[in-house]
């Protein structure tokens, strides 16, 4: 099971949410969807270096080192898995949802991401490098902003409605 939860964390590390924002941005471009191109990488990273900022203001400390199962060395409130990955996640798939047709296919998007946020965080706990409430907040805090970034795009008119076929 320990194997399982490092697998499921990585999914919220740094290098897997940059991926999934290049590739994003990638196929944003290759539309031309220029603005929701940057209030993606805009949104995403600015709440990145958000989290960055909270957890040297916060400076929590993390459970007992001999409880951890994995390496890990930055403060714990929020926990930067959780926000990040609801963050991203959460950015990626309000736009998602927009631009499919059906309301069984956007619940399940959205569904879909909300399970892979709280899978992330759990992976957080399971592996005794947070409190609960480093990940709760790491849930608030990125589904905030990711609404908040939503919205700010909806209210400019960013192109991610679908197209009539």
């Amino acid at each position: 099971m320990t194997q399982i939860m490092v697998d499921v964390t990585a999914l919220g590390g740094g290098t897997v949410l940059l991926l999934a924002v290049v590739l994003a941005g990638g196929f944003l471009a290759v539309q031309r969807r220029w603005l929701t191109l940057v209030l993606v990488v805009v949104g995403t990273t600015s709440g990145s270096i958000a989290v960055t900022l909270i957890k040297g203001l916060v400076a929590r400390v993390r459970p007992p080192l001999d409880e951890r199962l994995v390496a890990v060395s930055s403060a714990s409130f929020p926990s930067g898995h959780a926000a990040n990955s609801a963050i991203v996640y959460l950015t990626l798939a309000l736009l998602l949802v927009q631009t499919v047709h059906g309301h069984a296919a956007r619940v399940y998007i959205l569904a879909a991401t909300a399970v892979l946020v709280v899978l992330i965080g759990v992976s957080r706990l399971y592996l005794h490098v947070h409190w609960p409430s480093d990940v709760v907040g790491g849930w608030v805090f990125g589904t905030i902003w990711a609404l908040g970034w939503w919205a700010l795009g909806r209210k400019l008119g960013a192109d991610t409605r679908a197209q009539p076929r």
